[in-house]
């Protein structure tokens, strides 16, 4: 006996899970990190390392997954994953406001915060998408992945709107009462949203999902057994480079914008709306293909990630090369071409995590989306510093910005290609595996009729 699918209604209320967990971070990563730089007038770097410690640290992702598997349960790290983030949001709140006084104090308690921030959206993270995993059928899965990741950029527009209104005229005071009303409206949208979803099969115990899943072993021989299947290990290297080449255009598009077509403050941000909304379009294309194609390569996923992937490193070249055209390329019309390719590719990225998950030896699937989502968020930490990074050394070395733009473009461009073929590689190996299975169940059909 399995558990029925999750409908429409129950894919929107996890889509508020992720909304949730979106709201609290973007308060660590966007306002925070203003704060520490402009309010208190500490280096760039200071709030740089702690965002990119965030990310790092969810290398622990893979752990924090085999929590789940061990106990066949995504509910209760779902609820303790949002409530170790919230602790973490308002530590990173007190953090600020201690740095006024006492810097090394502060700074300690925010790397406190930040651990915690990373560790609860590991494990809130990770158990959601194993959950939806588990519960969505795969015609909705495209559909399901653009609902959880449009309604978590929600959470970051509505909070981060939100709070820079409220926190006009800034106080310390108010930053730690804003962190804690969202963090507390966060956690009991979470338990609100997740009660009773899950639910389990009939005859299904505890003790007989922690039997399944520690049969061979512990965190490590789970973790090395999963790295030894070929199609988990080869999806985990596509979302570090893709998801690598993504973050690094990020950092560096308005600084060309800049530099190179000198569009002003205001023009650049306008590029990365476009860019934005591009993506918003592309992850809406994949949802819509996805449901009426269902079936059809035009609405595989298999499709999307390959060809996001591909539009991708086609738009990055374009930007490689738009400076010897001047004024007269289409800079706005490239960068939102450039976004629907990212925001396809995203989408159509974590469906196939969906559907990836489960393939494998079973009670791993928390494993599998763990090492997956610890690719991405390592990929994520590294990505927007290396392209920072490989700009001013290219602007040194070729003595002109100009000069150093179309090498890092270039570079995030081969990336997105090496992504797409290892896409292919890996949607054949499952094709091949699937193909394989359904020859030996007729074999086994045929032995059965003699």
């Amino acid at each position: 006996m399995i558990r029925a699918p999750i409908g429409w209604g129950g894919i929107v209320r996890l889509g508020l899970i992720q909304a949730s967990l979106g709201a609290i971070v973007v308060l660590a990563t966007s306002t925070m990190n203003r704060i520490m730089k402009v309010e208190l007038g500490l280096p760039a770097v200071v709030p740089g390392a702690l965002v990119a410690f965030h990310y790092g640290i969810q290398i622990l992702r893979p752990r924090l997954g085999y929590g789940s598997d061990v106990g066949g349960r995504s509910t209760p790290w779902i609820i303790g994953g949002i409530a170790v983030l919230a602790a973490g949001g308002v530590a990173a709140s007190c953090a600020v406001w201690l740095m006024a006084t006492n810097l090394m104090a502060g700074l300690a308690l925010a790397v406190l915060g930040f651990a915690a921030i990373g560790i609860g959206v590991g494990a809130a993270g990770t158990s959601l998408l194993v959950l939806l995993a588990k519960r969505v059928v795969p015609e909705r899965r495209p559909a399901a992945a653009t609902i959880v990741w449009v309604m978590m950029l929600a959470g970051f527009a509505v909070t981060a709107g939100t709070a820079s209104q409220l926190l006009d005229p800034y106080s310390p005071a108010r930053l730690i009462s804003i962190t804690g009303g969202v963090a507390l409206i966060a956690l009991v949208v979470t338990i609100l949203a997740i009660w009773g979803i899950e639910g389990r099969v009939s005859g299904e115990t505890p003790a007989a999902s922690i039997a399944t899943a520690t049969s061979e072993g512990g965190f490590l021989q789970a973790l090395a057994g999963v790295w030894a299947e070929p199609q988990a290990r080869r999806f985990a290297i596509f979302v570090f480079l893709s998801m690598f080449a993504y973050s690094a255009q990020e950092l560096v598009l308005e600084p060309f914008a800049g530099d190179v077509f000198q569009l002003t403050p205001g023009g650049s941000a306008k590029i990365t709306g476009l860019q934005h909304g591009g993506a918003l379009v592309g992850m809406i294309l994949v949802a819509v293909a996805g449901s009426l194609f269902a079936g059809k390569p035009f609405g595989s996923l298999r499709t999307w990630t390959v060809a996001g992937c591909a539009g991708s490193a086609l738009g990055l070249i374009g930007l490689a090369f738009s400076g010897r055209f001047g004024p007269s390329f289409p800079l706005q019309s490239w960068v939102f071409a450039l976004g629907v390719a990212n925001g396809a590719f995203a989408v159509a990225a974590i469906g196939s995590m969906m559907g990836l998950a489960g393939k494998g030896r079973s009670a791993r699937e928390g494993v599998r989306m763990g090492l997956w989502g610890a690719a991405q968020a390592v990929a994520f930490a590294l990505g927007g510093f290396a392209s920072t990074a490989a700009s001013d050394l290219g602007r040194l070395i070729l003595g002109s910005a100009a000069g150093a733009y179309p090498i890092v473009f270039t570079v995030q461009a081969l990336l997105f290609v090496a992504a797409a073929l290892l896409a292919v590689r890996v949607f054949q190996d499952h094709a091949s595996r699937r193909d394989a299975g359904m020859r030996m169940a007729a074999i086994a059909g045929e032995a059965q009729g003699d």
